[in-house]
């Protein structure tokens, strides 16, 4: 039943919900908010990184969703955060003699079999760790946006490649996707070169705080330079907007990971065009008061 009246009702309450967002323009002096992102869905509500994670983001009326693809041994994209699959699955008990339980030692039927729900709680049992087709199809359905994360890329030699042979294939580099529906994003700057390389009118984003003097370097192939808030002064923020990036509009920033009021409503402050949060219900409601 749940499912069918998120179904049901998300194309609404996300519509009502973009209409109530103030557009962002700081630079100009207009009124600001930052978006807000579920990280790996609404992950404090549901176990992260599940299509339960993005169901619950769409029935809390969030648009956007984040999430990490890893690569298994026979070369399936899925969506799961960790490159061990011991935390977030019972892979230590269906595979006991598997250990460190690599996510890329296991086939993409071994991963199948995995419960990925009861480790958070028993509401979500028998939830399982999805494909990134399964994955983006979700997301599409509650006509979402999605801010990919290329994980671990090192482990996984020509994944950008990969990921983006299967958005196309999905129907996520087309213009409607490409001008405000996806973002792909890495801590590692050789991945993200390659994401922009390989498909340029994708927008990118570099997790991490690279040095004021290598700003400039990046805005080469980063639309956006995505940090943990700790590490985030109003600054910092001003000199990423100063910068065009790849797409020859100014810089953004997405903060991660802000889960409390206070602290969302400090680094809004800062001028921020994102924040990244496990609690997107929390968040929302300390920045538009809803």
């Amino acid at each position: 039943m749940h499912a069918r009246v998120v179904a049901a009702t998300t194309a609404a309450v996300l519509g009502i919900v973009a209409l109530l967002l103030p557009v962002h323009d700081a630079r100009a002096g207009s009124v600001f908010r930052p978006s807000v992102i579920a990280h790996r869905g609404a992950s404090a509500h549901a176990p992260e990184n599940t299509l339960a994670a993005v169901d619950e983001a769409a029935a809390l009326g969030i648009a956007w969703v984040e999430n990490d693809v890893q690569r298994t041994k026979d070369g399936e994209l899925v969506v799961i955060h960790d490159d061990s699959l011991r935390r977030t699955t019972d892979a230590e008990e269906v595979f006991p003699g598997r250990a460190p339980w690599k996510v890329r030692d296991f086939t993409a039927a071994e991963i199948a079999r995995l419960d990925a729900g009861t480790w958070f709680g028993a509401a979500y049992a028998g939830a399982r760790v999805p494909t990134l087709e399964e994955y983006v199809d979700r997301v599409e359905h509650h006509r979402q946006k999605l801010l990919l994360e290329v994980k671990n890329p090192e482990l996984y030699p020509g994944i950008e490649q990969q990921t983006l042979k299967l958005l196309g294939d999905e129907g996520w580099l087309d213009r409607r996707h490409l001008t405000n529906r996806l973002i792909v994003q890495s801590f590692s700057a050789d991945s993200l070169r390659a994401v922009h390389e390989l498909s340029p009118r994708v927008r990118t984003g570099l997790l991490g705080r690279p040095a004021l003097a290598d700003l400039p370097r990046c805005a080469g192939f980063a639309d956006l330079i995505n940090p943990s808030y700790a590490a985030l002064s109003p600054a910092y923020v001003s000199a990423v907007h100063a910068l065009t990036g790849p797409h020859g509009k100014p810089m953004k920033v997405f903060a991660w990971t802000v889960d409390d009021p206070a602290t969302a409503q400090a680094v809004a402050g800062y001028d921020v065009d994102g924040v990244i949060t496990n609690k997107p219900d929390v968040v929302r409601r300390a920045l538009y008061g809803y």
